[in-house]
């Protein structure tokens, strides 16, 4: 399976070109031009790598990052930006980055640092599965669903409720925990969001693995 890297780049010639390159170097390549979309691709699929510029159209790369770390994800992520100065780098390495490439930078740079940084990632990666039947496992690692060997998509907040369950496993979990855990701060819990997301869970798991304790939360069953 190709690496997938989000590349979030607001200059459409040096989108384009970053693109063309990664390509040719066979990772499979998202493109985003300014932050709310790329908090949203983010958010909704599954990347090896993030490479976010810094300068952005609604925002910044450094908010972005920070948004996204304090939501719990964990993907790597390399800044590209004309920000030369020591306090930017500090910033940028306390918002979370794991590397920091200073424009204009040759794409063959960019590539080393891409390989390298992958390299530490997947080598620590631990690809533990948890056997759900069916045909069906979850790699508690990179919080990823298959069937037999082919990935299948989830929404993320399906993911991160399929991953509390699983960490759960026979505890009965309280709505407000669920919602802590699913919802970040600044977006308002949604019950019918949440049935929706056990209801699509229970097609994969089976209605049996997951019981709804009426006004208090959710089990489930392993």
């Amino acid at each position: 399976m190709a690496v997938r890297i989000l590349v979030v780049e607001d200059d459409p010639l040096l989108g384009e070109m970053m693109e063309e390159f990664l390509s040719e170097q066979e990772f499979e390549i998202t493109l985003a031009s300014n932050a709310k979309e790329a908090l949203d691709l983010a958010y909704e699929r599954p990347f090896d790598l993030w490479i976010l510029d810094v300068k952005l159209p609604g925002g910044d790369g450094f908010s972005l990052l920070k948004n996204l770390r304090e939501a719990g994800k964990t993907t790597p992520a390399i800044y590209t930006t004309s920000l030369h100065t020591l306090q930017d780098l500090e910033s940028g390495y306390e918002s979370g980055c794991d590397d920091y490439l200073k424009k204009p930078f040759e794409l063959k740079e960019l590539l080393v640092r891409i390989k390298a940084l992958l390299k530490r990632r997947f080598a620590h990666k631990q690809e533990e599965f948890e056997e759900l039947g069916g045909g069906w496992r979850f790699c508690l690692g990179s919080k990823r669903l298959y069937q037999g060997e082919e990935l299948y998509p989830l929404a993320s907040k399906e993911i991160e409720l399929l991953s509390l369950f699983l960490q759960n496993k026979n505890r009965l979990l309280s709505h407000e925990e669920i919602f802590d855990r699913l919802w970040s701060y600044g977006e308002s819990p949604s019950e019918m969001s949440l049935r929706a997301y056990v209801k699509n869970l229970r097609k994969i798991l089976g209605k049996e693995r997951i019981f709804n304790q009426r006004g208090e939360g959710y089990l489930y069953v392993g």
